[in-house]
């Protein structure tokens, strides 16, 4: 009997924090959201288990048996490393940015095996990461070798350590664009490394609903998993120019913005089957809707939608995926019983 494709559904566990104090990312308050939410996946970026928010690469060894133990008191499990790998310069100019420059040696030995030591402590296969910031104002072309070298490496050592390193499209770096992020793959050339569609990421740069199916199409081949939110534009953009992603507000649950998700899940739905099977042979459990809403307000390094605002971007994708025939699972009352030993 035919079943319908199967997606695994995630999100960004932070944006579900308190919500009016965006500072307050409490791993109970991240935990207690998506556990009555229904998800039992989340990727993990920032949080607070005791010290005060942290970005997860700079959680302590004691700090992370304690995610670790509060994880299981939830029932989730952690979907991938939320790092911001990549989101560095690739050059030591001044730009007129305040993006850091690491050389590349000490980042890799440093930043780059810190989050495959995590993502083994936390038991997850993926970590998400970026194609570095070329300088401002420069073609992005101009750099593509010189992004292509370092992502090269990063994927070698995540593939030494049995690991995945999922490279998002996003605005003001190398890969900003689907067609960019694609020619960067098709370099690299590396089985360990795969790419991230997130479709916001796009229209906010101006990208419109027909363009981003072009643009996701050129991800295909290489696409690992999805990043999930939505983004309204209230006015016309200038296409090329910088985005300050820091001012970005109009973001919006996936029913209701300008990426046309329908469209791109019908699309994503008739490759599932196949990219399932590709995943599963490197130890990853499916494939991932990684909610990441920002419907509260996002910028460089991350987003907040609070649990309120997490609902209402969950049940918009799920009204979408149920549209589309793309099935998902959420906790029922047998999982609950499953969970108290009844």
């Amino acid at each position: 009997m035919a079943t319908n494709p199967r997606v695994i559904l995630s999100g960004f566990a932070d944006e579900a924090a308190h919500p009016t104090q965006q500072s307050q990312k409490t791993a109970e308050q991240q935990y207690a959201a998506f556990a009555a939410l229904g998800l039992q996946y989340y990727s993990i970026r920032f949080i607070d288990v005791g010290e005060g928010p942290k970005n997860v690469m700079q959680l302590t060894k004691s700090e992370i048996q304690k995610v670790r133990s509060l994880q299981n008191e939830y029932g989730l499990n952690v979907s991938s490393i939320g790092s911001p790998i990549g989101k560095v310069k690739l050059c030591d100019v001044d730009d007129g940015t305040k993006n850091a420059y690491v050389p590349f040696k000490k980042y890799l030995e440093r930043d780059v095996k810190k989050a495959c030591e995590l993502a083994h402590a936390l038991e997850t296969k993926l970590i998400r990461g970026f194609s570095f910031y070329h300088p401002r104002g420069t073609d992005p072309r101009e750099h593509m070798d010189q992004a292509v070298e370092r992502l090269g490496h990063i994927a070698e050592t995540c593939h030494r350590s049995d690991l995945t390193f999922g490279l998002e499209v996003e605005p003001n770096l190398v890969g900003e664009n689907g067609h960019l992020l694609a020619e960067i793959h098709r370099k690299v050339n590396h089985p360990a490394m795969m790419l991230i569609f997130d479709a916001a990421n796009l229209v906010v740069q101006g990208y419109t609903a027909d363009e981003l199916l072009d643009q996701f199409r050129a991800m295909q081949p290489g696409m690992g998993w999805m990043h999930i939110k939505d983004y309204h534009h209230p006015k016309p953009v200038t296409r090329g120019e910088p985005i300050d992603e820091d001012t970005l507000a109009n973001f919006v649950p996936v029913d209701q913005g300008d990426s046309a998700h329908e469209q791109l899940l019908r699309e994503f739905a008739r490759t599932l089957p196949k990219l399932e099977a590709k995943l599963r042979r490197r130890g990853i459990p499916g494939v991932f809707l990684d909610l990441e809403p920002h419907v509260k307000g996002g910028g460089q390094f991350g987003g907040f939608s609070g649990p309120d605002g997490m609902g209402v971007a969950l049940r918009a994708l799920c009204r979408v995926l149920d549209y589309v025939g793309i099935e998902y699972h959420l906790r029922d009352f047998d999982d609950v019983k499953a969970a108290r030993g009844f």
